[in-house]
């Protein structure tokens, strides 16, 4: 008879064949199963490894919850007992299982890894200036977003609908992830109506696809240079806009709550500030973070906005008030430095 460590390896074996049958509600992003959580709700907060080192582990932002197949088995049937989640194991890897529908045959991209696919992806980009993504972070209130040569434009970026797997194409923003050398290691898309009324109307606007683990989208970030103060959040906006109040701080983006928790530090760092997000994954990321900069001997520090994000702030507030805002939530020493002089020029 199996071991719970020998069933939980023959269920991460099998990891989306689990996933389709326990999280019916999820679906396959890149490496990921996405779903809302254990209770298979609709979301995207629980996240379960679909390949590498750990396929089959999973984890929910908002509930901290992690553990292998076997836990999710447990949790997703409501079993107490382990010989009652051990005999749901084996009664679903004794069951027969239809393959998951190929791919399209002229997908010839998709057996590329995702490192090659990301950096063949920026390569067919052109730079952000005067394009349609170019207006889009404009409407957003960041009107210079062009000066960051990470932001790029694709005028035609193919997206698949997870759900029917019909493919077809849209304008994107893309934004280039980098490793602390400044090697691209993934991209963001965020697909945009052609017409210029904001994202592209799909189920979900925005993927990331490469290696996010411990790398981020960087901005005014310079490589091999020792960097004493940062910021650190999610969302691309949210950087953008503080980055456009405080144009002389190295910022970055990790993209989502977890990749900000486990994004690397870079050497000679002495205060992290972190952007805050409201929800319980934002929480997550934060707290995931401050652990790690602690460890580091390096002091965390939460900005918080006034709204429900900084794009938000600087949208409704303006950028004199975000700017004020977050003068005050900055340590002494960060408060004097020049970067505030354009913005605050009254009191």
């Amino acid at each position: 008879m199996l071991s719970a460590s020998e069933l939980a390896d023959r269920l991460a074996e099998d990891a989306e064949a689990v996933c389709r049958h326990y999280l019916s509600a999820g679906r396959k992003a890149g490496n990921y199963w996405i779903v809302g959580d254990v209770l298979n709700t609709k979301g995207r907060s629980l996240y379960v490894h679909l390949a590498g080192p750990r396929k089959g582990r999973w984890a929910d932002a908002a509930t901290g919850q992690y553990g292998d197949l076997l836990d999710l088995v447990r949790e997703t049937c409501g079993l107490i007992h382990f010989r009652d989640v051990a005999d749901e194991a084996r009664r679903f890897l004794n069951e027969p299982r239809l393959e998951p529908a190929s791919p399209l045959r002229d997908d010839r991209s998709a057996s590329r890894p995702p490192t090659e696919r990301s950096r063949r992806l920026v390569r067919m980009t052109q730079p952000l200036a005067g394009t349609l993504a170019d207006r889009y972070l404009r409407q957003r209130g960041i009107p210079d977003a062009s000066l960051h040569p990470v932001l790029r434009f694709h005028p035609s970026c193919y997206y698949r609908d997870l759900a029917t797997g019909r493919r077809t194409s849209f304008p994107a923003l893309i934004a280039a992830v980098t490793d602390p050398s400044g090697a691209i290691t993934g991209v963001h898309r965020t697909w945009l109506d052609p017409g210029g009324n904001g994202k592209a109307k799909v189920e979900d606007p925005r993927r990331a696809l490469g290696g996010l683990l411990g790398n981020a989208v960087r901005f005014r970030f310079p490589v091999n240079v020792s960097i004493p103060v940062m910021a650190a959040g999610e969302g691309l906006e949210s950087i953008l806009s503080l980055s456009h109040v405080i144009p002389g701080m190295p910022m970055v983006a990790a993209l989502t709550a977890n990749h900000l928790a486990a994004f690397r530090l870079p050497a000679g760092c002495r205060r992290v500030y972190i952007a805050a997000d409201a929800d319980a994954a934002g929480r997550h990321g934060i707290e995931g973070l401050s652990r790690r900069a602690q460890a580091l001997g390096i002091l965390p520090l939460v900005l918080s906005p006034e709204l429900g994000d900084f794009n938000e702030d600087l949208r409704r507030l303006g950028p004199t008030r975000l700017a004020r805002h977050l003068r005050d939530q900055l340590a002494p020493q960060d408060a004097d430095l020049g970067i505030w002089k354009e913005r605050l020029t009254a009191s």
